[in-house]
């Protein structure tokens, strides 16, 4: 995994979310350049797909609830059975890699969502890794933004 380095983050709010309101809706579209390695953040109260490129390499997530405590929705983008099973397998093998990463710039990022409410750092994160292929695609549950914090 690579660092984190805060600097190469860039934070976008849109559709009159703002550093503190509202938890639900609230999402995140994390997406990168492959060339710089800088990291770009959207918070929106939906995904900002217009920053999505066609090789869907995005990181998107969401705040929804259970009962009454908050939980983290990660979507990642496999295929939709495009790509053969090798391609698709390299795809998962680099997601699980880069995850740390992308879910410590969302932390960072949002920080001060997190700071005006300390108890999301104890939300369960949930993964939904999207494919065709029934061996890459799953659910998984990837702890707490605690440990995720910089």
């Amino acid at each position: 995994m690579t660092n984190f380095i805060p600097e190469k983050l860039s934070i976008e709010y849109m559709d009159s979310v703002t550093a503190t309101e509202p938890i639900i809706p609230r999402s995140y579209t994390l997406t990168h350049s492959d060339l710089t390695g800088e990291l770009f953040l959207t918070i929106g109260k939906q995904f900002a797909w217009d920053k999505i490129n066609p090789l869907r390499d995005e990181v998107l997530g969401e705040w929804k609830t259970n009962g009454n405590s908050f939980y983290y929705c990660v979507y990642l983008y496999i295929d939709q059975g495009q790509l053969n099973q090798s391609v698709s397998a390299k795809r998962t093998e680099i997601f699980r890699r880069e995850l740390p990463l992308a879910l410590s710039a969302v932390r960072y990022g949002d920080r001060f969502l997190f700071d005006a409410y300390p108890n999301l750092d104890h939300a369960s994160i949930i993964v939904n890794f999207m494919s065709a292929y029934p061996q890459f695609a799953r659910q998984e549950s990837w702890g707490n933004f605690r440990s995720f914090s910089i």
